[in-house]
């Protein structure tokens, strides 16, 4: 059976307005991304009610500390029985290859993939916390290190995705926010691109928010943008 390739960030405070939310999304055209926000208020409970729904969730913590701490983190993400966590790329190989470990075996063994550089970043941002230079080849840099670590894929701004498709191939899962339609605001997005723009580069995966969580009617713009992006 084909799965949808939108991704809706839940971002909300509390679980109540997620499930207000969510209640007007099929789970036939979309996942779930459930980032800091939600699992800090609600934690696994939010998880388990959106699968409730019927919803795969996509866990965004962005794991990001010593190897055995993320390691542990990953297991705890797979016995929630989440379709897709992350890790921070600059963690380092170690971190790495121990979440990678963490997950090899597993039952349900999501998909894991690395942060490279958040969204929200340009090279402004960069350059003033001591990471001078072009964002697309720091970007490379990282992926590169998720592949030979053996992770899935990664997260990625929707200008990385032509240059990251040709160096790691077609079954590298790109997961890419920062998805705009022409003529919406950026909110704090610095590197968008439109959906079909986007899949046309190569994304595997949209990762949606505020087009669809903050429409009028969150249903009819899931079912605008779905009827332009193709199951996978």
């Amino acid at each position: 059976m084909s799965k949808p390739r939108i991704v809706v960030a839940i971002d909300r405070p509390d679980l109540g307005q997620a499930l207000s939310l969510t209640a007007h999304l099929d789970p036939a055209l979309c996942r779930l991304k459930v980032g800091m926000e939600l699992f800090t208020a609600a934690g696994p409970a939010a998880v388990e009610a959106l699968q409730r729904q019927g919803f795969d969730v996509f866990l965004d913590l962005k794991f990001h500390d010593i190897p055995n701490t993320v390691a542990g983190a990953c297991r705890s993400a797979a016995a929630l029985g989440v379709w897709m966590v992350n890790v921070h790329a600059s963690g380092g190989p170690r971190m790495l290859g121990a979440a990678v470990e963490a997950l090899a075996g597993g039952p349900s063994r999501p998909v894991l993939v690395g942060v490279t550089l958040l969204t929200s970043l340009d090279g402004t941002e960069l350059a003033a916390v001591g990471m001078p230079g072009d964002p697309a080849e720091r970007v490379l840099h990282l992926a590169r290190c998720c592949a030979n670590a053996g992770l899935d894929g990664v997260v990625c701004s929707p200008l990385e995705i032509v240059p990251l498709r040709a160096a790691l191939g077609e079954q590298f899962t790109l997961v890419t926010p920062g998805i705009r339609a022409p003529g919406e605001a950026l909110d704090d997005q610095q590197r968008t691109l439109a959906p079909a723009a986007a899949l046309a580069a190569g994304a595997t995966y949209l990762v949606i928010g505020r087009p669809i969580t903050r429409a009028l009617d969150p249903g009819a713009a899931l079912r605008a943008l779905a009827a332009s992006v193709p199951s996978d």
